[in-house]
Formats: structure tokens, sequence, C-alpha cells
């Protein structure tokens, strides 16, 4: 379970990096933390542009739940001018790599778009420093990792594990066994797919429970972060069709089981249809993780656009918005898992369909 779990993190880790940060949100500070913000300045001598930055209650909202190269400690009590921040992108700085002089100065080509990542790499530039969400998502996966190793059973004279973390956990791992698992993907072939379905719930779980603690992050509000799990899944799904149906069964699924003629509508139709199910992965987690907290903010940030005399009824909303959070944190794990075995299912499923449609023929045949 512990090289699954580094699994997820160096792919999450990979997505987010070529990804970058997400689209509609200000980036709060430049990569190199050292210089002031507004005006010009220089990174080893090649020129670097910021962004002015205005102080208000959607900046500050903003600020929380967008990405960046920095890690800010907020302390709770009045009277401090600067937080103390953790600049990610210059512990980190020997993972910026340039083939090129100034290559990670260079604006990327319009031609890519919400990829600019791709871009400034095809030009010599491969910025591969983790970010806020990064550093969270590791995190989570060395906490998941310690509590999984403290609470799991060692006793192997003991069939029945004793203590309550390790009966609460058996009970979890068997629910996503035999509940998600078994019921969507097959006795016959769960127990193949299970330890990726296991850990990916406990991982999204735990970065979804670690933005709700103070000064921390939800990893899962980055859209690189559920892009990088989409495509595991999107993967393990095509690996499962092929096989369960062999190469050939899977290209003559992609048809939909029509007559030729009708190919070249059904072979894009199907092909958009295996990119459409990790795209909705993607989108479900992050939005919902992302929304949850922008409400949270926003609902605590009337205190400051209204009248502080808001706080009676906004802080009582907070905190029950905040309680909601917990329980929509372990909801949008399970979603994610149970969808995910679904898929992997569907791909199983294209070989049981296959032989029984080589079934029929025979019996038509032998009719």
């Amino acid at each position: 379970m512990k090289r699954l779990c580094l699994l997820l993190a160096l792919v999450s880790f990979a997505a987010s990096a070529e990804e970058g940060m997400p689209a509609g949100a200000p980036e709060a500070v430049p990569h190199e933390g050292h210089e002031e913000h507004g005006g010009h300045g220089s990174e080893g001598g090649c020129p670097v542009e910021h962004e002015e930055h205005h102080t208000d209650t959607s900046s500050v909202i903003f600020h929380h739940v967008s990405d960046s190269s920095e890690y800010e400690f907020e302390l709770p009590w009045p009277g401090v001018e600067h937080n103390p921040t953790l600049d990610l992108g210059h512990i980190f700085a020997p993972l910026k790599i340039e083939t090129a002089p100034c290559a990670c100065s260079i604006p990327a080509p319009a031609a890519f778009g919400a990829f600019p990542s791709i871009g400034q790499a095809m030009g010599g530039c491969w910025d591969l420093r983790p970010t806020k969400s990064i550093f969270m998502m590791w995190i989570a996966v060395g906490l998941l990792v310690i509590l999984v190793s403290l609470m799991k059973h060692t006793d192997a004279t003991q069939l029945v594990p004793r203590g309550t973390g390790a009966n609460m956990l058996e009970s979890l791992v068997l629910f996503v066994r035999d509940e998600i698992s078994v019921k969507n993907i097959g006795a016959a072939e769960a127990g193949r797919y299970t330890p990726f379905l296991t850990t990916a719930f406990f991982f999204i779980l735990f970065c979804n429970w670690l933005g709700l603690i103070p000064n921390m992050a939800t990893a899962t509000g980055s859209l690189g972060v559920t892009l990088g799990l989409a495509l595991i899944t999107f993967f393990l799904t095509q690996v499962a069709a092929i096989r369960s149906a062999g190469i050939g069964g899977y290209l003559s699924h992609l048809t939909g089981g029509t007559p030729w003629p009708m190919w070249p509508i059904m072979i894009p139709v199907e092909i958009l249809g295996l990119f459409t199910k990790p795209f909705a992965l993607m989108v479900r987690l992050f939005a919902n993780m992302l929304a949850g907290h922008m409400v949270l903010f926003f609902v605590l940030g009337l205190i400051f656009i209204i009248h502080p005399l808001a706080a009676v009824a906004s802080v009582p909303m907070a905190a029950a918005l905040y309680m909601l959070e917990i329980f929509v944190g372990l909801m949008q794990a399970y979603i994610f898992t149970m969808l995910s075995a679904l898929f992997i299912g569907m791909g199983v499923a294209m070989g049981h369909h296959g032989h029984d449609d080589h079934g029929h023929g025979h019996e038509e045949h032998a009719h």
C-alpha cells in the first residue's frame, strides 16, 4: 500500500507540474519570492514581470484557494505584519531546469492555451518545483503511511484484529472491497484492482480533510492533482478492457457493434466517450472541494463586506458549513472510488460481452 501511495503522489506531481496554476485563480506570488510585487524584477539576468494585487475580500479568498510557489503560515494573533513563509520555489530550485537561456522567462505560445507549462517545456524550460498543493499532497501521503502503519493488524497469530484503530481500518478496507470493488468489477477481477481503489479512497480522503486544518490547504482543490488521479483511473480502465477483451475486441468495441457504414460516426463518438469519464472524475472532485472552501470563506467574509455585527449570523453558518465539509470530503472520496470501480468494471465487461456475442454466433450457426 505504501508503494501505491507513493505512485499516486508521483503521478499527481507530474500532472500538476505539467498543468501549472489553476485557470481563473490569480497566482499569489511569483516563483522567486524575494522580489517585490509590481514593477519588473530579474531572475538570473532575465526580465520577469509581476502583477499588482489589490487587497479586498475576493483577492483574499482567491489567495487562500489558489495554488502558488510559497506556503504561507497565517498566525492567529494580531500585530504581525508579515506571516512566516516557506519558499518552495527557492528550496526546490534544482528542479527548475533551463535547457535554453531565459527559457522560463519567455511567455508560452498562445497556441497552448490553458497549458502554458507545456509551451515552456517545448521552449527549453522544465519547471518541476512543487507548489503548495503538491506540498500538501506529500504531507497527506506521509500521514496516510504513518497512520496505516500504526493501525494495521500485525499479529499473525490472531486472525481477528484487536484495537479500535485496527478494527476501523479493516472495516473501511472491507467496505471498499465488498461494497465498491466486488459489486462493480465482479468477484473474479475485483482482487486485481482493490489495492488501487483502497489507496485512492484513503489518499483522497486525507487530502480532503487535511485542507480543513488551519494553515493547511486542500490538494484536491488543484486541477492538476485531480487530473493526475483521473489519468490513473483512465489508464487502468483501458488496461482492464484490453486484458479482458484483447486488443482486437477492444478495437472492435469502438465500432459500437454497428455496420461498417456507421463506423465514421460511431468510432469518434466512442473515442470521445473514453475521455469524458476521466474528465468527469477530474472536474467533479476539483469543483466540489474548491467550491466548498470558497463558500466557507465567503460566509466569513460577510463580516468585512457588510458589518462586524454580521458575525452573529456568519460565524454559526461557517461552523455548520465546516461540519458539512467534513462529510463532503468523505463523500467525494467515496464517489471518486465508486466511479473509478464502475469505469474499470465497464472495461472488464468488454471481454464478457465479446465472449457472449461469440457464443451466440456459434449457437446460431449450429441451429
